[in-house]
């Protein structure tokens, strides 16, 4: 209950946590998750919501989602979180562009240089040539 009070978990996160533990019966856990379920404390929806919203401003939505597969979302939760992500991607890739470069680039070697970094990022190609492209119209 503890863990709950921190942040938002997935059921997978929990259950790989405790899934060593020798003092927990795997099926009194599986019970307890479910109660949790049902009582609405333990939800892969609010816990998508939160790492989303605690990633977006570094990250892309590659990175993002890559992170809530690892964590156990379902595929449902990752296509919200997806499309929710996509509705503000060019936005969010220019913010992080300008916290790192404050010139656009000058030649292909510099180009590179910040594609590779928006890519680090988890940001698509499509969202990193519309950045760079504003950048170098001006």
């Amino acid at each position: 209950m503890a863990l709950l009070a921190r942040r938002e978990y997935f059921r997978g996160e929990l259950e790989r946590r405790f899934a060593h533990d020798e003092e927990i019966d795997p099926n009194q856990l599986k019970e307890v998750l479910d109660e949790f379920e049902r009582r609405g404390w333990l939800s892969a929806e609010r816990a998508a919501e939160s790492l989303a919203a605690s990633k977006k401003r570094r990250f892309g939505a590659a990175k993002i989602v890559a992170e809530l597969r690892a964590r156990g979302a379902g595929d449902e939760v990752v296509a919200e979180a997806t499309k929710t992500l996509a509705r503000d991607e060019v936005e969010r890739a220019q913010s992080v562009w300008r916290k790192r470069f404050s010139e656009p680039p000058v030649n292909l070697r510099e180009r590179a240089k910040q594609t590779r970094f928006l890519a680090g990022r988890g940001f698509s190609k499509e969202v990193i040539d519309c950045v760079l492209k504003s950048r170098d119209d001006g």
